[in-house]
C-alpha cells in the first residue's frame, strides 16, 4: 500500500514524489478521505506530483499502473545492463513488480545480482520479477502459433499476459501446412475469451482462426519466412488484409503488444461477469 509517509521532497525543486500508486491504492487514499482519516489537501499534494522519476537516461513512469492497471515494462534491447537494472530497481520499488522484455544473457546475469526473485523466460526472451503473481482473472487467454520458429514470440505474449494476471492456454505448431492439428484444439480455442494467432511465411493462421471462433483474434506477424517474406512484410500484409472478421494486427514480431492488449480484453469480459 502506498502510505502518506512514503512521500518526500528529495529533489532541488522541492516538488513532491511519490513511489508509485496503482488505482486500487488511489481508491483506498479516497476511502481514507471519506472517513476523514486524511484532509483534501493531503489527498491533492498526493494526486498533484510529477509522476516520474527522472533516473538522467530515463524518466520512469511511477504513474503507469495507476493509468493502466500495470507499471511501466522495460524493453531491454538497445539498452545496457545497468541501465536496465536501474530502470528495474525504481519499478520494483513502486509497485513490486517488473516485466522486462527482448533482454539478453547479459542483461538476465545482471538482473539476478539486483534481484533475488527473477524469472528469466529464456525462449520468450523476457524477465519477471514480482513479489507475488497478481490474482488471475476469470477466463483465459489462448496463445496459437504456426511453427516452432515461431516460439519466442509467441511465449512473449504469454508471458506478458500471464505476469499481468491472465489465465493463459498455449497451443503450438498448428499452422495450416497441417490444419488437423488445429482441430484438435478448437474446444481450448472456442473457450477462451480472446485468441492470439502468432504466424510468419505467409501468415495465414490468424484468419483461419478467426473464421472459426466468435472471439477477437490479434494476429502477430512474425519475421520467419524465406527471403520472399521481406521480414515479416508478407505476414503482415496477409493480416492486415484477411477476409475473416474479428482480426486486428500488432507489428511484426510484437508479442508483448498483442499480450498487453488480449489482457486488456480479457480484463473487460472477466468485469461483466
Amino acid at each position: 500500500m502506498c502510505d502518506l509517509e512514503d512521500f518526500s521532497r528529495d529533489r532541488a525543486d522541492g516538488q513532491w514524489h511519490f513511489p508509485g500508486m496503482t488505482t486500487s491504492e488511489a481508491v483506498a487514499l479516497l476511502e481514507k478521505y471519506r472517513a476523514g482519516e486524511i484532509t483534501a489537501d493531503e489527498v491533492l499534494r498526493v494526486f498533484r506530483v510529477a509522476p516520474y522519476i527522472d533516473l538522467g537516461f530515463a524518466r520512469v513512469d511511477t504513474h503507469r499502473a495507476l493509468r493502466k492497471g500495470f507499471p511501466e515494462v522495460v524493453f531491454g534491447s538497445g539498452k545496457t545492463p545497468g541501465q536496465v537494472v536501474a530502470i528495474a530497481r525504481r519499478i520494483w520499488k513502486n509497485s513490486g513488480r517488473v516485466l522486462v522484455t527482448r533482454v539478453t544473457a547479459s542483461h538476465a546475469r545482471a538482473m539476478r545480482k539486483a534481484f533475488k526473485r527473477v524469472v528469466h523466460h529464456e525462449i520468450a526472451r523476457c524477465i519477471v520479477v514480482e513479489s507475488a503473481p497478481l490474482p488471475k482473472l476469470e477466463g483465459t487467454i489462448a496463445v496459437l502459433c504456426a511453427g516452432t520458429s515461431d516460439l519466442p514470440v509467441a511465449e512473449e505474449a504469454a508471458v506478458t499476459a500471464e505476469v499481468m494476471g491472465n489465465r493463459v492456454e498455449r497451443v503450438y505448431d498448428v499452422g495450416v501446412a497441417g490444419l488437423h492439428r488445429l482441430f484438435g484444439h478448437l474446444d481450448v480455442i472456442t473457450k477462451a475469451n480472446v485468441v492470439i494467432a502468432v504466424a510468419g511465411m505467409e501468415g495465414a493462421l490468424p484468419s483461419v482462426v478467426a473464421g472459426l471462433v466468435s472471439r477477437p483474434v490479434i494476429a502477430v506477424p512474425t519475421s520467419v519466412g524465406y527471403g520472399a517474406s521481406f521480414g515479416g512484410i508478407a505476414a503482415l500484409l496477409t493480416m492486415l488484409n484477411s477476409c475473416a472478421s474479428g482480426v486486428t494486427v500488432v507489428n511484426i514480431d510484437n508479442g508483448f503488444g498483442a499480450g498487453y492488449a488480449a489482457s486488456q480484453i480479457n480484463s473487460l469480459a472477466a468485469m461483466k461477469k
